[in-house]
């Protein structure tokens, strides 16, 4: 399917590796220009050029996106965008006694701030031009709360509710934000997660993801590259009557009728 967005321009948060870069990959073989942002410039500088083989051109900034002075860097590298994917690094597990006010603080920043800072920045000119697409990477716990994470169930929360309202407020723009909410997917988190877990419970990292698929009505991780296409597709010239939607990547894992 041509997506229809050949020659947009987008920018993509955290996309040297993972889901980031599943995104970047997907929008990149649809024709669409990039500005790829990640806090390490050799992963990024390796990702652009793998990126560049697809015709497109790339520019890489390596900045902490939910700094003001990074995401003014990269703001300013990135210019005028049609397309904009927000993601971070959700924050540490933990128990709700464990976590202070700057804990929380924190958390905000990084998973709902950033976001909510990128988006008013991106919107008035999208909506000017008359289409723009805005793809937020957000969390599975948003349908339901995992409890080790707090942090991250609180700060997804506040964003998907600000998306919710703005959504509907710049739709007739021309301008569609939506949410994907991604369960485990086959990436350096869930090597991470996996070993956390190995070592807590004594068996292999092997063992720990073969119990962790049974879990997965799919039976299997996700990966990247279709992560990507939904993406992709989210930010597609057929995509702009999807509006203020949180669409699950979890392979069945979350059990609700909707």
């Amino acid at each position: 399917m041509d997506l229809g967005i050949r020659g947009k321009r987008a920018l993509v948060c955290a996309s040297s590796k993972g889901l980031g870069k599943g995104c970047a990959l997907k929008l990149a073989e649809a024709g669409v220009d990039l500005v790829l942002n990640a806090r390490g410039a050799e992963a990024l500088e390796a990702t652009a050029a793998e990126l560049r083989a697809h015709g497109v051109s790339v520019t890489a900034v390596a900045a902490d996106i939910t700094s003001p002075e990074g995401r003014a860097q990269v703001l300013e590298a990135a210019g005028e965008i049609d397309i904009l994917v927000t993601n971070a690094g959700g924050p540490p597990p933990g128990l709700w006694s464990d976590w202070s006010r700057d804990d929380f603080i924190k958390a905000l920043d990084g998973n709902m701030l950033t976001p909510i800072a990128l988006m008013q920045a991106a919107l008035p000119g999208m909506m000017a031009r008359g289409w723009g697409r805005i793809v937020n990477i957000t969390s599975q716990s948003v349908k339901a709360p995992i409890p080790a994470l707090g942090l991250s169930n609180s700060a997804r929360a506040g964003l998907t509710g600000f998306v919710a309202g703005t959504a509907r407020q710049v739709a007739g723009s021309g301008v569609t934000i939506n949410n994907l909410l991604p369960g485990i997917h086959a990436t350096d988190r869930a090597v991470s997660l996996d070993g956390g877990v190995a070592k807590a419970q004594g068996i292999s990292v092997e063992e720990a993801k073969a119990n962790r698929c049974k879990t997965i009505p799919a039976g299997r991780y996700g990966t990247a590259e279709e992560f990507g296409a939904a993406c992709a597709f989210l930010c597609s010239q057929h995509a702009g009557f999807i509006v203020g939607q949180n669409l699950l990547l979890d392979g069945g894992g979350v059990n609700t009728t909707l």
